[in-house]
């Protein structure tokens, strides 16, 4: 029996979206951010590299990063990596927020009461560390891909594609050489993700105190680059270690780095103890808006999946 139309009329429940639609969505969004953000990721990584070792530092800022590569390597330059950066968000992203969403529920209550906050940080860190445990292989292609342009055409790795880089690698270098750097990047990831819930939580807080923001697309944009800013100073010691430990070579047998630890103390002893937080702009600038873009398309996706499916009966 049809319901009768007008002011009185039941409004419709809200469409439920299936726990593995989400995880493709979040994944998918991702994905679509990374389209956007992909030449900031390129730059990080080539200024953390720059100057390695205290050798001569390949560029001054990023501004001159991105004149340098477009000039020698022409403009498309600023996408290698692309499908490996994709392959991360497919892998990463997914991952965290599918380990998310089933812990979130687990340690919710039995009235669907949510968790406290450090419950939320400690299942987000969880999340974060696992989820970057599985994106390891991809990570590693996206840093190598992203630094060959870099260095002379006989010592380029000259990747095609991050399924061309994951095959070589194993079969060159190892399968174990895909998880070379596994436990800086996973330290990356729980600091990343505390760091930046705690932070966008009290950010957000903060700017509706004000009276000046309601809850929109604008108090979201401001709140993350607030939350970037503090989540970049935190985690980049820890990301310019891993990214030169995924890029480092094995020469006669000997690797050019011990560890995380030997990164950090021969970065500061020949760079100084500023160099930690090289491509500081690139990385933040990324963080905030990349962060912003994937909540975008993601609530595109579900709208649209209600749309979709809200109508059929």
């Amino acid at each position: 029996m049809s319901s009768s139309s007008g002011s009185n009329a039941p409004q419709a429940p809200p469409v439920h979206i299936p726990k593995p639609i989400k995880f493709l969505f979040g994944g998918s969004a991702g994905m679509g951010a990374t389209l956007f953000v992909q030449p900031l990721d390129l730059v990080k990584n080539r200024m953390q590299l720059s100057g390695e070792g205290g050798g001569q530092k390949m560029y001054k800022n990023s501004g001159h990063a991105i004149r340098l590569i477009i000039k020698n390597e022409g403009p498309l330059a600023l996408y290698n990596g692309l499908s490996a950066g994709l392959l991360r968000q497919a892998t990463y992203t997914t991952t965290r927020l599918g380990i998310y969403t089933t812990l979130f529920d687990m340690v919710s209550g039995p009235d669907g009461k949510p968790p406290n906050f450090l419950m939320k940080a400690t299942i987000g860190m969880t999340a974060g560390g696992i989820a970057a445990l599985v994106g390891t292989p991809a990570e590693i292609s996206l840093i190598r891909m992203c630094a060959d342009g870099r260095l002379p055409v006989d010592q380029q790795r000259g990747y095609s594609s991050v399924f061309n880089a994951l095959v070589r690698i194993s079969k060159e270098e190892g399968v174990v050489t895909l998880w070379r750097g596994c436990g800086p990047t996973v330290a990356r990831a729980m600091v990343v993700n505390a760091a930046q819930l705690a932070s966008y939580s009290q950010a957000k807080q903060f700017i509706l105190g004000t009276g000046y923001f309601n809850d929109n697309i604008l108090c979201h944009f401001v709140a993350s680059m607030i939350s970037g800013f503090v989540t970049t100073v935190a985690s980049m010691p820890v990301d310019i270690s891993k990214t030169r430990i995924q890029n480092m070579r094995v020469i006669d047998g000997k690797p050019e780095y011990k560890g995380a630890i030997d990164v950090l103390s021969q970065t500061v002893r020949k760079e100084g103890f500023f160099s930690l937080w090289k491509g500081f702009t690139p990385y933040y600038v990324r963080l905030g808006p990349h962060t912003v873009l994937t909540f975008i398309f993601l609530e595109q996706l579900n709208r649209l999946y209600r749309q979709r499916y809200g109508n059929s009966s």
